[in-house]
């Protein structure tokens, strides 16, 4: 009976109509197909796109910018580089010459001062101190960007790299031309400080400065230059990274304490003990050194080479009780014990004077500045 039905099915007659049943049906089985890697490709694509967008979103975060001032902010006479006012510009203006910034992450700009960094007073670190610790807490915030005059901005820099209780980047940088001069460096340095700040790779790094494309540490920072564009620099220890198309790359990280490893505390404060640097020279007056101490809490000798000075200034110093930090004149070198003049002085090891001075300023804060306790921090620190 089978065989008789193939048979039948096989009569000329009945071929035509079998072949155009096979076509529709294949035809049909081919437009499934099609439609349903369709349906799936759009599925998939939908689902990555939904997936980078919440990636991106994540990545981006906010990066606070905490402006001050300084010649980033400044402006003058079109195309030239001398003879501005710093301070000029606002945190929105200054934003506003850098639109790729909206690219790196979400930002939001507090104006805590607006001043040439000369007139940076110890109440403002504070409360930029306190304004990042009470900020960082938000989980949304990655870093911090500050914009900062660069006459002070190294002092600024240790100060928050001591007071700062974050992980989170803090990452100070200004400018050595105003933005109404031609070839405005801040810009660049603007957006390279947010790339620093928004990055993963500079989390735990400690109070960083960026400028002209290098990244510094807090410590290790300092001014070199009066005019140069590539006017900051660290001496003899040298930047721990670069900033190139927006990549960060970091090769070097300090070993000395920063932000939440330190026992300093600003937050009840409003202003720090006064200390101040007397700079010795030929010549120099013993009277000035006399006033100082009679005028201050502590004070930091900038002696010649490894910190020494005149024995008229051996006579006044030996018989001080305040605390006295010896450091240098001169831009690189270590002071250790040995090279102390009188024994109740304290080595400030590699710390410029003005560093030297925000430490010692910040171990008044703490009740103990016994000797001991002072060489202790200052190998710390």
């Amino acid at each position: 009976m089978k065989g008789k039905s193939h048979k039948l099915l096989d009569h000329p007659i009945f071929t035509p109509l079998w072949q155009t049943l096979f076509r529709e049906i294949k035809m049909k089985r081919i437009l499934l197909i099609v439609f349903s890697l369709f349906i799936l490709l759009s599925a998939v694509s939908v689902s990555g796109q939904e997936t980078e967008d919440d990636s991106d979103s994540e990545k981006k975060g906010k990066v606070i910018i905490l402006a001050t001032g300084g010649t980033i902010a400044g402006v003058g006479e079109e195309g030239k580089t001398a003879g501005y006012r710093s301070g000029t510009l606002s945190a929105d203006e200054l934003l506003s010459e850098v639109p790729e910034l909206d690219d790196v992450a979400d930002i939001e700009a507090i104006q805590i001062c607006n001043v040439n960094s000369d007139d940076i007073t110890s109440d403002i670190w504070i409360t930029m101190a306190n304004t990042i610790n009470e900020m960082s807490a938000d989980p949304e915030v990655k870093g911090f960007v500050i914009t900062h005059g660069t006459d002070t901005l190294e002092e600024t820099a240790y100060f928050l790299n001591l007071t700062v209780k974050t992980d989170k980047p803090v990452v100070l940088t200004g400018s050595m031309r105003p933005s109404t001069s031609l070839s405005a460096d801040g810009p660049m340095n603007l957006y390279d400080s947010v790339c620093v700040a928004a990055s993963k790779e500079a989390v735990g790094q400690g109070v960083l400065v960026v400028f002209s494309s290098r990244i510094f540490t807090a410590r290790s920072v300092a001014k070199t230059s009066t005019y140069n564009v590539m006017a900051i620099s660290a001496g003899e220890t040298g930047d721990i990274g670069v900033v190139r198309d927006g990549m960060v790359f970091l090769y070097e990280e300090t070993s000395r304490k920063h932000t939440v490893e330190t026992e300093f505390d600003v937050s009840d404060l409003t202003m720090l003990p006064k200390v101040s640097i007397l700079y010795f020279f030929v010549d120099a007056d013993p009277d000035l050194l006399r006033y100082a101490a009679d005028n201050s809490e502590g004070l930091v000798i900038a002696g010649a080479g490894a910190g020494e000075f005149s024995s008229k200034w051996i006579d006044i110093i030996s018989h001080l009780t305040i605390p006295v930090v010896i450091s240098s004149r001169i831009d690189d070198g270590v002071i250790i014990d040995e090279n102390l003049l009188c024994e109740n002085t304290v080595a400030a090891n590699n710390l410029s004077p003005q560093k030297a001075a925000i430490l010692l300023r910040l171990a008044l804060t703490t009740g103990d500045v016994s000797p001991e306790r002072l060489e202790s921090l200052y190998l710390q620190y």
